[in-house]
């Protein structure tokens, strides 16, 4: 009926019927804006009535508890349903694995930076163990794919969690009993460490770490899918995600500078012992862990359809666009780090410093976003943060002139290289909670790691960007040691344009978790938008996989070829 007077109008010159046309389809407008008013207000009535129901039966569980209320209320929030509560016993595995994958991140990155150097391994060796650190998070669709449709003893998700750990536990095991990891005195260099003789190769180091890395992952991908299925039961959508990713970050922030310290003062083998132990720790939480056994699982081509269909959604190729596109205009410049270590002259200890500091603000934000920023509309989050990036990127122009307002240069470049990390704390978790929003009933596994792989591809490619950008000016060391420094200037404005102009996409993204249900509708869907979709997905991993594959093979021939 809405479209026939349009065609009238065509016809009909009639100003009488024009007007007539624009009264009816203004009454239907305000008729279709009345029922999505409607609509709102019976979803909050019956989030309103599920929050009663659950504080009414929270109520009678804490009659029965020997916790004081205070507590009680605090551990198991009364409008929480009990299987969305992660401090129960049933449910403490999903934290504990965000934790736990934060603590591993963080004692592994000192460790496997550090201990390869101190044995003169060659830079072909170091880039083997940086590649195959991340090649396993290339398979990350596969595991959830398999985890998706193939139950391990009845179960999707346990059971290779459980495997997942215990293959990260045993590599690290195998690394400890068959080499000698401490360090011997060294007499005649303090400053440089001597080895045992059956210290472990740079080879057979590479191999524990990548079977470590490839239980890590594997786990990670089941927490992630599990986080995944939670969401879906949750009245304020996000807060199952935000306890979880505040967990994961606290281990970052808390492992890093613990690593390093364990390093210097015990040695490698004080940090391996940790890695060994800590994931066999988590084992009793998956026992308790609650999961349905042999639950009815779609066939794989259901599940294909499903995700097909999923992806040809607006919901999925429009705000996933955003995130592909924005992220890749986040371009670093690749020459500061030198630039502040050679002009500015901060040490590698300060260096670690700013990293730890990092880190402490990106737990931050993701807690700042849990607390006070979780009612805020997406697109105000991502203009205010990357407006706010721009402003302590000016923090860089004013180091490369030298004005600091009479601070050091360490003091000062804080501004800019961890209070960024603030903002991108915030940034992180409406994204984690869009892409688990997204994914489709009995395939989480496979989805999720879908969406966050985009997410990941698009970070790399934007860190090969920022290599290419380097040629443009003179930025090498020779040039910023004699004090030229157009070169760095340039560059930094043209990365900081490049981060600013993604907010000419934000368009993009919906508001609200509200408007992202409206965009999937039968209406707005796209064969050709979900066929980009895959495409992109599927060419990031090969990219990866291909990427990795040939750094290894180069450092074996490199190898080779020093052995001759």
């Amino acid at each position: 009926e809405r479209d026939q007077p349009s065609i009238y109008i065509q016809s009909s010159r009639s100003p009488e019927n024009t007007r007539r046309t624009l009264e009816f389809e203004t009454e239907v407008a305000t008729r279709i804006k009345e029922l999505d008013d409607e609509a709102n207000e019976v979803t909050a009535l019956k989030n309103y009535h599920d929050g009663e129901i659950l504080h009414e039966r929270n109520l009678v569980e804490l009659e029965d508890t020997i916790l004081p209320r205070w507590l009680y209320e605090y551990l198991y929030p009364c409008n929480v349903a009990r299987e969305c509560q992660m401090l129960r016993i049933e449910n403490i595995a999903i934290p504990a694995c965000y934790l736990l994958v934060g603590i591993l991140q963080g004692l592994q990155g000192p460790l496997t930076n550090a201990y390869p150097l101190d044995k003169k391994a060659t830079g072909a060796q170091m880039l083997t163990i940086g590649s195959v650190r991340i090649l396993p998070a290339s398979f990350k669709i596969l595991f959830g794919f398999l985890s998706d449709n193939f139950p391990l003893m009845g179960y999707r998700r346990k059971s290779y969690m459980f495997m997942g750990w215990l293959m990260a536990s045993l590599s690290m095991l195998v690394l400890l009993s068959f080499s000698d990891l401490h360090f011997l005195e060294n007499k005649g260099n303090p400053e440089e460490k001597d080895f045992p003789e059956n210290a472990p190769s740079i080879p057979f180091f590479t191999v524990c770490t990548l079977f470590f890395c490839t239980g890590f992952w594997f786990a990670d991908v089941m927490g992630d899918s599990i986080v995944a299925e939670k969401t879906k039961l949750e009245i304020q959508k996000g807060q199952i995600q935000s306890m979880c990713y505040a967990c994961r970050f606290f281990g970052i922030m808390t492992a890093a500078p613990l690593s390093t310290y364990l390093y210097d003062s015990l040695g490698a083998w004080s940090i391996v012992q940790l890695m060994a132990i800590l994931p066999l720790m988590i084992m009793p939480t998956l026992w308790y862990l609650s999961e349905v056994r042999n639950a009815p699982v779609k066939s794989t081509r259901e599940q294909c359809n499903e995700i097909w269909n999923t992806v040809c959604s607006r919901a999925v190729w429009q705000p996933m666009g955003f995130i592909y596109l924005y992220n890749i205009l986040q371009v670093s410049n690749g020459a500061w780090k030198f630039f502040q270590e050679e002009v500015l002259g901060l040490t590698s200890t300060q260096l670690n410093i700013l990293l730890n500091v990092a880190y402490v603000l990106l737990y931050l934000g993701v807690i700042a976003y849990r607390y006070y920023f979780i009612t805020w509309s997406w697109r105000t989050i991502y203009v205010a943060t990357t407006l706010m990036n721009g402003f302590f990127s000016v923090f860089q122009i004013l180091l490369i002139f030298g004005i600091t307002f009479g601070l050091s240069n360490f003091w000062f470049s804080m501004g800019d290289d961890a209070f960024s990390e603030f903002l991108h704390g915030i940034q992180f978790l409406p994204t984690t909670i869009m892409m688990a929003h997204l994914c489709p009933a009995g395939s989480e596994g496979a989805s999720y790691a879908m969406f966050t792989t985009v997410h990941n591809s698009a970070i790399n490619l934007s860190r090969a960007i920022s290599t290419t950008l380097l040629p443009i000016w003179d930025v090498t060391l020779d040039t910023l040691k004699t004090g030229e420094k157009s070169g760095i200037l340039n560059l930094t404005l043209l990365t900081t344009g490049l981060q600013i102009s993604g907010i000419l996409f934000v368009y993009l993204l919906p508001q609200t978790k509200e408007d992202l249900t409206k965009l999937g509708s039968e209406t707005s869907r796209s064969s050709a938008g979900g066929a980009i979709f895959l495409v992109i997905t599927f060419c990031s991993i090969l990219y990866a996989v291909v990427i990795s594959t040939l750094n290894i093979v180069t450092s074996l021939q490199n190898l080779n070829g020093i052995l001759e």
